[in-house]
C-alpha cells in the first residue's frame, strides 16, 4: 500500500478558524479517499487575534488575519491556508490563488439580546466593531449607541453576558460551525444585508503549486465561488476598506445571480443602494454596480471608498 499524499493546511488558531479548517480537511479526505491523518492542520496566532482592544480598522485591517498565513505559504511551510472569505483582502498577491471555495453556509447575521431590531430597547448599547453592522443598526435605530466589541464568538458572548453591551450581532455561519445554536434571532438578509462573502470558507495556495491547486479543486463549489467572487468584484470596484460600511447579498435566480448592495455613511444617516443581474463568472456587472453606487453616493458615504483599484 502506497503512502497517502500529505497536505499541510494553515489556519488561525481561534476555535472558529479551527472548526473551518477541520471542515476543509474532512471535505478533502472525503473527496480523495484519504484518512484524516493525511492532512496536518497547522495553526498560527494571527495579529488580528493578538490585538483585541482596538477596532480592526485602526490596526491594519483585514491583512491582520492573513499576513502570517501568507508568509507561511510563501516560505513553503504550508500547502494551503483556510480563510473566512469575508476576512480576506480584496486585492491579493499575484503569487497566491483562491483554489477552492467550500459550499457557502448561512449568510445571515444573528441578533443576540433582542428578538428583532425593532425590539431592541431604546438607547441600548450595541456591541460591534464592524462598520457595516454599526452603520446598519444606526440607520434603523439611531437612538442606539454602538460600543466596540472585539474577540472570538465566545469572548463576545461573554462580554454581552457581563453587561458590556445590551445586544450584539454575530454571523449565523460561525455560530453553526461552533454548534452554538439557539443563541439569537437570524435577521432577514433581504432587509439586513450581510457582509460580502459572509458564510464562505476559502482555501488559498501558491499560484504556481499545480499539485495543491488540483487537490483543492476537488472541493471547490462552483455556485458558492460564483457568488463570493461576484461580491469580491463589487468590493474591488468600490475600493472598500475595513472603514467602509458596505453590505451585500447575492442569490441565484435560475441561471443568473442577483446581487444587491448598500453603502452607508458610518453614522447610518445616509445610504445608497442598487442591484444587478448577471451570469455566474461575469464580474463586469458587479464592477458597473460599484461605479453606479459611487456616482450616486453622498460625500458622507463616498469619503469611505477609494474607487476601483
Amino acid at each position: 500500500m502506497t503512502d497517502q499524499p500529505k497536505l499541510r493546511l494553515g489556519t488561525r488558531h481561534s476555535p472558529l478558524a479551527m472548526a473551518q479548517a477541520r471542515e476543509a480537511r474532512a471535505r478533502l479526505c472525503a473527496a480523495h479517499g484519504w484518512p484524516e491523518s493525511a492532512i496536518d492542520l497547522m495553526p498560527v496566532r494571527a495579529s488580528g487575534d493578538r490585538i483585541q482592544d482596538r477596532p480592526l480598522a485602526e490596526i491594519g485591517g483585514k491583512a491582520l488575519w492573513t499576513k502570517e498565513l501568507d508568509q507561511w505559504l510563501a516560505e513553503g511551510w504550508i500547502d494551503g491556508a483556510v480563510h473566512s472569505m469575508k476576512d480576506v483582502e480584496t486585492i491579493r498577491p499575484d503569487v497566491l490563488a483562491i483554489a477552492a471555495v467550500l459550499p457557502r453556509a448561512d449568510v445571515r447575521d444573528v441578533l443576540v439580546g433582542a428578538a428583532s431590531v425593532a425590539e431592541i430597547p431604546r438607547g441600548a448599547r450595541v456591541g460591534t466593531s464592524a462598520p457595516r453592522r454599526a452603520a446598519q443598526i444606526l440607520h434603523f435605530r439611531p437612538d442606539c449607541d454602538v460600543v466596540t466589541f472585539r474577540g472570538n464568538v465566545a469572548t463576545r458572548l461573554a462580554k454581552l453576558a457581563a453587561g458590556e453591551a445590551d445586544v450584539t450581532l454575530l454571523a449565523a455561519a460561525g455560530l453553526a460551525r461552533l454548534e452554538e445554536t439557539g443563541v439569537g434571532t437570524a435577521l432577514d438578509p433581504t432587509e439586513w444585508l450581510p457582509a460580502p462573502a459572509q458564510g464562505a470558507i476559502g482555501i488559498e495556495c501558491r499560484a504556481d503549486d499545480d499539485n495543491a491547486r488540483a487537490l483543492f479543486a476537488a472541493i471547490d463549489d462552483a455556485p458558492s465561488r460564483a457568488t463570493v467572487m461576484a461580491e469580491r468584484a463589487l468590493l474591488a470596484g468600490l475600493g472598500g476598506t475595513c472603514h467602509s460600511p458596505i453590505a451585500a447579498h447575492s442569490v441565484r435566480e435560475g441561471e443568473s445571480i442577483v446581487l444587491r448592495a448598500i453603502l452607508f455613511s458610518p453614522d447610518g444617516a445616509e445610504r445608497v443602494d442598487g442591484e444587478c443581474r448577471f451570469a455566474p463568472g461575469d464580474h463586469e456587472p458587479p464592477a458597473t454596480l460599484a461605479a453606479d453606487l459611487l456616482a450616486r453616493a453622498t460625500p458622507g458615504i463616498a469619503a469611505h471608498f477609494d474607487g476601483p483599484a
